[in-house]
């Protein structure tokens, strides 16, 4: 792979650029393309909120292990105070008092007596305070597990809408594809936040994209993915209006006629690094060569209107993020 790759724009022209033919270049309708967005969006937040309700399990657990080898030691020097004041005698003062034979072995016994009370109940302290934290995780952990349930839930239902959508557009029957899990690059975890709007000026065209496509755009450039790319556009539905999708031509000098050879497999490879970056990159779904790639469903047939190129996306890679 290769360096941080020169800005997009500064590559040549597209042929014949997705959309320009008189339809949103994304191959599907408007309804098909909003049910797509809703639910592949649900899927994937839910995605993402089971990835963290199951290290937060893990992190409970490791905490209920600690705790709960912090019990026995405590108990055992609970036990161990109480043999010594039982030996020692516990006797108030009055008691040591009217057993000491002189007011020097009174103010000693009184010491001795009163530093194993505190050391007594600084134990007790100790030991509750562990157990109270002990019952907390547990109850904590059984949070997570109903909250696991109910984001399998909806991951689950995403997963049957996304499909139905397809199927009600006679789309979306299996398709082979590769799995994404080959020898391509892992894009960088981000350093911060990429939430937000269309607030980011497009590096390929004069409109805006959001922080999560911008960097999704870098990452794929960093390794190695240098051909033309298009995102921001003007139209009636889809992600590109919103800064949240790019299309990456498959030749190197732009959107052209349907890749083979060498084209071809730019675009397998680039689909394929998506597809392995779907979770860090925030990945809504991927299109290319009549296909489409969701994280619910993985690879589903997808064509559009007219069979072009660009509505078949069989000259470039559409990139869609949350």
């Amino acid at each position: 792979m290769t360096g941080i790759a020169t800005p997009a724009s500064a590559a040549p022209r597209p042929l014949a650029a997705p959309g320009e033919s008189g339809d949103d270049g994304e191959g599907g309708s408007k309804s098909l393309l909003e049910q797509l967005d809703s639910a592949s969006k649900g899927y994937v937040e839910a995605k993402a909120k089971l990835k963290t309700s199951k290290a937060q399990q893990t992190k409970l657990a490791a905490e209920i292990k600690t705790l709960d080898a912090s019990i026995g030691p405590q108990q055992a020097a609970l036990d161990q105070i109480a043999v010594q004041a039982y030996t020692t005698g516990r006797l108030g003062p009055i008691s040591a008092l009217l057993t000491a034979d002189s007011s020097g072995a009174f103010l000693d016994r009184a010491i001795t007596l009163g530093t194993v009370a505190v050391q007594q109940n600084q134990a007790i302290t100790d030991l509750r305070t562990t157990l109270t934290s002990q019952q907390k995780a547990k109850t904590a952990i059984e949070a997570t597990i109903v909250d696991q349930q109910k984001q399998v839930n909806v991951m689950a239902k995403k997963k049957l809408q996304v499909e139905t959508a397809l199927k009600n557009a006679n789309q979306g029957d299996d398709a082979d594809g590769d799995s994404g899990s080959g020898d391509s690059a892992s894009a960088d975890e981000p350093s911060g936040s990429l939430a937000g709007g269309c607030t980011e000026n497009d590096p390929t065209t004069t409109g805006c994209i959001t922080p999560r496509l911008l960097y999704a755009l870098k990452q794929a450039q960093k390794d190695g993915f240098t051909r033309y790319v298009a995102c921001f556009r003007h139209q009636n539905s889809g992600e590109h209006p919103k800064g949240r999708a790019c299309d990456f031509a498959a030749d190197k000098n732009g959107f052209g006629g349907v890749a083979t050879g060498a084209s071809k497999t730019y675009g397998n490879n680039l689909a394929n690094y998506f597809i392995k970056n779907s979770d860090t990159l925030g990945v809504l779904y991927v299109i290319w060569f009549k296909r489409i790639w969701l994280p619910s469903s993985g690879w589903k047939s997808y064509s559009g209107a007219g069979g072009t190129p660009s509505t078949d996306h069989t000259n470039h890679v559409h990139l869609s993020v949350t």
